[in-house]
């Protein structure tokens, strides 16, 4: 199993020559955009990972990188083009965040210090390296922090040992409600410190808004992975319903649909339960709402008008239903009919 640790870096000797490396990274960068340029320009084939390869070979002793590092940002390139099929990818300048990429050849690790390109950089052993070192990358942060990243090969994760079955459906005043019950109450780190931020920004105070918001992203990830990390010890079937939070992101929920991170939620409920060996399953989320889990019939609120109510009895079998444990337990449901149809 492949998983990435991450290590700050101890800044204060070592900024200094991590920006001039990244300054030559993002030079690498900026010739293979040029490339792709000319290709368009000139109506030639675009340049692949290994024509661009080709095209820098040689250029790392005058760079002051490693010859593997100037081939991984060559490959990064290329597959960030095609990922994001657009003609050509941003330019990296002075305001793009620092990111130097290796692989395991090109460093040593000792201790708690990892030498690349004849440099050595101390960091925080804040935790063991576990298995073997693949690649990985230095990286900056948006304060200006430096950290190392190893992708490292460790072993299989034990299995978990829970059997439970639930269904969640993510909402904004509540993060996760269960099809069981359990409701995750959002901590709204952002709106909580709104107020504050603005003002900094007002003042011009833009080195303490900048930390500010870090904070809360960091206080945020931390609680998303801990009710991920819950979950999928718990659970031996995660069902989540696909709400689409880039649409929403678009609208006047903006800022709470950030806030509550579902798209991380995500994100961490799949990793980690393909590493416990769980099944994670997303479904439409279509009429989970106004659909009765007990009898299927379709009567509950509706549309934005219908928002405010909480709690409606279904017309059919009169049965009493909380709004959101309805929904959770309709993609619950949805969950057991997508497995049934491999």
């Amino acid at each position: 199993m492949i998983r990435t640790y991450r290590y700050r870096v101890k800044d204060s000797s070592a900024a200094p020559q991590l920006n001039k490396l990244a300054r030559s990274c993002n030079f690498v960068w900026n010739f293979c955009n040029e490339s792709q340029e000319h290709a368009l320009r000139w109506n030639q084939r675009w340049p692949t990972g290994f024509d661009l390869n080709k095209l820098t070979a040689g250029c790392s002793k005058e760079l002051g990188l490693h010859s593997q590092t100037v081939q991984a940002v060559c490959e990064e390139y290329a597959a960030r083009r095609k990922q994001s099929k657009k003609r050509k990818l941003r330019w990296r300048g002075k305001r793009s965040l620092g990111w130097i990429p290796f692989k395991a050849s090109g460093i040593k690790v000792v201790d708690d210090t990892v030498t690349y390109a004849g440099n050595t950089f101390r960091f925080w052993k804040s935790r063991d390296i576990p298995g073997t070192i693949k690649t990985g990358n230095f990286a900056q942060d948006s304060r200006k922090r430096w950290y190392v990243n190893f992708v490292v090969e460790v072993p299989e994760t034990e299995l978990a040992t829970g059997t439970k079955q639930i269904g969640i459906d993510l909402g904004l005043k509540t993060l996760a409600t269960c099809s069981d019950g359990r409701k995750i109450e959002a901590p709204r780190w952002y709106r909580n410190q709104q107020r504050r931020i603005a003002e900094h920004q007002r003042k011009k105070r833009s080195r303490q808004a900048r930390n500010l918001q870090a904070k809360i992203a960091n206080r945020r990830k931390d609680f998303l992975h801990k009710e991920s990390d819950k979950l999928t010890k718990e659970c031996g079937l995660i069902v989540v319903g696909d709400v689409g939070s880039a649409r929403l992101a678009k609208t006047n929920m903006a800022k709470s649909v950030n806030d509550a991170g579902w798209a991380m939620f995500r994100n961490l409920l799949e990793y980690k339960a393909i590493a416990r060996k769980v099944v994670y399953r997303e479904v439409s989320e279509r009429l989970s709402t106004q659909t009765c889990s007990g009898c299927g019939a379709i009567g509950g609120p509706k549309g934005r008008e219908g928002l405010g109510i909480r709690e409606w009895v279904c017309g059919q079998c009169n049965a009493v239903h909380d709004r959101d444990v309805n929904a959770a337990m309709n993609i619950l449901r949805l969950g057991h009919q997508s497995l049934a149809l491999k």
